[in-house]
C-alpha cells in the first residue's frame, strides 16, 4: 500500500485561493497567480495536452509529486459545477482528456453516476464520507500512492484526521490577503520537513506528517 499525499500552492500568507471564488473564477481574484510557477513548466503543460514549457527544477517537482500517483480523492468545489444537485453537462474544469489518467473519487453530498473521460480518467462520486472515499481510492490504486489533490477545505480535513502521510507545499512569493486559508486555529497538526527545493519564483517543502 502506498502513501496518501497532497500538495497545494499556498501565498505566504496562507492562503490556498483568494477571494471572491466563484464558477466563473473558481481560485478566486488573484488566486491563479499561486499556480504560475506550475503553468510554465514541460511537466504540467504535457500533462493537460499542451505544447512547450520550461524544463526547470520545477518541472522536476511536478514529476516527482505525480509520479507513481494510482488514485486521486478531491472536493466538489475542486471538481466545480456549482452547489446542490449535480448539472450533468458538467464535467470538470479539464475538458474532454483530463490530466489525472487514473480514478478519482470526488466527495459530495449529491448522488452521481460515474463519469469516464478521455485518457484514463474516471470520476467516481462518493456521498458517505471522506474516509469511504480514502477507502476506495487505497482499494483502486494499489500498491501506489493516492493524492488528495485539493481544495484547501478537503486537504485540511484529511490532515486533521490523521490520513496523510506527506504533504507538498509550494510557497508563491504574493500576499492574497484573504480567501481559503490552508490552517486554521482548529488544526492541530506536527509537519517534519523532508525537502526543500527552492525556485525562482516559489519555494517547494515536502513535509511528513508527524502523528
Amino acid at each position: 500500500m502506498g502513501d496518501v499525499t497532497s500538495q497545494l500552492s499556498v501565498s505566504l500568507d496562507g492562503y490556498v485561493a483568494a477571494p471572491d471564488q466563484s464558477v466563473r473564477d473558481p481560485l478566486g481574484r488573484g488566486g491563479l497567480r499561486l499556480h504560475e510557477w506550475a503553468f510554465a513548466t514541460e511537466t504540467w503543460r504535457a500533462q493537460h495536452g499542451l505544447p512547450d514549457g520550461e524544463r526547470t527544477v520545477d518541472a522536476e517537482v511536478v514529476e516527482e509529486m505525480t509520479a507513481g500517483v494510482g488514485a486521486y480523492v478531491m472536493g466538489r468545489r475542486m471538481f466545480g459545477g456549482g452547489e446542490g444537485p449535480w448539472d450533468p453537462t458538467w464535467t470538470g474544469w479539464w475538458g474532454a482528456e483530463p490530466p489525472f489518467r487514473a480514478p478519482v473519487f470526488v466527495l459530495t453530498h449529491h448522488p452521481r453516476e460515474s463519469l469516464p473521460l478521455a485518457g484514463g480518467t474516471e470520476f467516481h462520486f462518493v456521498t458517505d464520507g471522506p474516509e469511504a472515499a480514502l477507502a476506495r481510492a487505497r482499494a483502486a490504486a494499489g500498491d501506489d500512492d493516492v493524492c488528495v489533490a485539493g481544495g484547501g477545505e478537503t486537504v485540511r480535513g484529511y490532515l486533521a484526521a490523521g490520513l496523510l502521510d506527506s504533504l507538498w507545499l509550494h510557497v508563491v512569493p504574493v500576499v492574497l490577503g484573504g480567501g481559503t486559508p490552508l490552517f486554521d486555529g482548529a488544526l492541530d497538526v506536527a509537519l517534519e520537513p523532508e525537502k526543500v527545493v527552492a525556485a525562482p519564483t516559489v519555494t517547494h517543502i515536502r513535509y511528513r506528517v508527524v502523528r
